[in-house]
């Protein structure tokens, strides 16, 4: 069981995709996304496994949240820094968005 203190360590931010790229080397399909979360955290990159839902072209300008205090993770050549967050559908993964335009680097409170 989860208590709320648990919770709080999350740090789940909200970022702009800047760029979405093919990740060729993974090894179930994905992309390579370079997001900005705001002057206090930067440019960050992640790996996401969007690619049944999401076009290369259609992410870039896409507000998403995601957790940016787990560790690095290292895919084939690729370090991932931070978990882009989303539900599991039918379909594929869905991301999970701001409804309205919100500043880069706002926390999930």
């Amino acid at each position: 069981m989860v208590n709320f203190e648990d919770f709080e360590k999350l740090d789940i931010r909200v970022g702009t995709i800047l760029e979405a790229t093919n990740f060729d080397k993974a090894k179930r399909p994905a992309y390579k996304l370079k997001i900005d979360f705001g002057e206090e955290i930067g440019i960050k990159n992640s790996s996401a496994q969007i690619t049944n839902l999401y076009s290369l072209e259609e992410l870039a300008g896409k507000q998403i949240l995601a957790v940016v205090n787990f560790p690095k993770k290292q895919i084939a050549d690729f370090m991932s820094e931070v978990l882009v967050l989303g539900t599991y559908s039918k379909e594929g993964v869905v991301l999970i968005r701001p409804d309205k335009k919100v500043d880069n680097g706002d926390k999930l409170g």
